[in-house]
């Protein structure tokens, strides 16, 4: 299906927003890259690299104390345009027991469910079903009306149990759902070819009754064209919207990982561009940013990555003597009622 510009795909302050959370994360991503590297960080990394584009653009255009977001491994830069501040993500990749997660769990499941922000259960399509049971939720509370939910997978989850029955429940319940698959060519290491048979994974959208889109996720004007009308349908009503990102993996699956097996072939073509270069060159050249601007704001941002490192790394990892092992779980006892609302920390 061929979108509409919405007026978001052209609003200057609305393109810089979504460059902004880009560059952020990528700066990030390559601090957290280093770290691991250097022995500091526990358990896996796995970065965003070429996707940014498309999660940056998901992350700014929902809207933040209304709308559910249920990101992904790779969505760093949705995160941050969605209003996480780094200081969660580092604490949560170093330890902190000031972090999300006080230190308790996996960096990649870090969540804050107060802002609308569920923590990561798996990559591979767990969270289709999550954002579409608080959808069905707020539904039955008579308070879903204008929002919209929103997550992302790779192109491997969308041949999963989870991915079905989830897509499925909201296709029959005409849920708000903004469902976006980037199509990285690769689930790990299996190739596209011996991951499905259908020409484009948009055409699954056919066989759900739900709205599709397929956009070049490497283009910023193309994903903000597309993924701002994928919500907007959403939002007025229109049920389920299901958007495929054509992108590359600028990286291995995660940092252990070199990506020995993608074909150069492939890692020059155009899906693998650099989602950042692409959008340096089409802000300038569109008028919406300079030259001069962009090297300030890479400045910042590293200022911004660094401050947010050295806090994390001061700070104190949990004490197993002290710890009562809760993290997102209600404060409350069993005996509590039903109804009481839970306080997360």
């Amino acid at each position: 299906m061929t979108a509409n510009t919405h007026g978001l795909a052209k609003n200057r302050d609305f393109l810089r927003s979504v460059f902004h959370s880009m560059l952020r994360a990528r700066i990030l991503e390559n601090k957290l890259s280093s770290l691991y590297k250097a022995g500091k960080i526990v358990g896996g990394v796995y970065l965003g690299r070429g996707q940014e584009a498309v999660s940056a653009t998901l992350g700014t255009a929902l809207i933040q104390g209304k709308d559910f977001f249920a990101p992904l491994i790779r969505d760093q830069a949705g995160r941050t345009a969605f209003g996480e501040p780094l200081i969660d993500c580092t604490r949560t990749y170093l330890g902190s027991s000031l972090g999300p997660m006080r230190g308790r769990d996996g960096n990649i499941h870090r969540g804050r469910p107060e802002m609308g922000m569920p923590a990561m259960i798996s990559h591979l399509g767990a969270q289709v079903p999550v954002v579409a049971g608080m959808l069905f939720a707020r539904r039955l509370r008579g308070d879903l009306e204008g929002r919209v939910g929103a997550t992302c997978i790779g192109d491997g989850a969308s041949s999963t149990g989870a991915f079905h029955e989830g897509l499925n429940l909201a296709a029959v319940e005409k849920l708000p759902l903004v469902l976006v698959i980037g199509n990285n060519q690769f689930a790990y290491s299996t190739p596209n070819s011996r991951q499905f048979v259908c020409e484009d994974l948009v055409d699954k959208a056919k066989g759900y009754g739900v709205g599709g889109f397929s956009v070049d996720g490497t283009d910023l004007l193309a994903c903000a064209t597309v993924i701002t009308e994928a919500i907007r349908r959403a939002r007025e009503g229109g049920g389920p919207q299901l958007v495929v990102a054509r992108l590359l993996r600028l990286s291995g699956h995660g940092e252990h990982d070199d990506g020995s097996y993608v074909p150069d072939e492939v890692r020059k073509s155009h899906y693998g561009r650099d989602c950042i270069e692409v959008a340096m060159r089409q802000l300038v050249e569109g008028g919406h940013a300079t030259v001069d601007e962009i090297f300030a704001w890479q400045d910042e941002f590293a200022e911004e990555v660094q401050r947010a490192v050295a806090q994390a790394q001061q700070e104190a990892v949990p004490d197993p003597y002290q710890e009562n092992w809760t993290a997102l779980a209600t404060k409350f006892p069993l005996s509590v009622s039903p109804s009481a609302q839970p306080v997360y920390p």
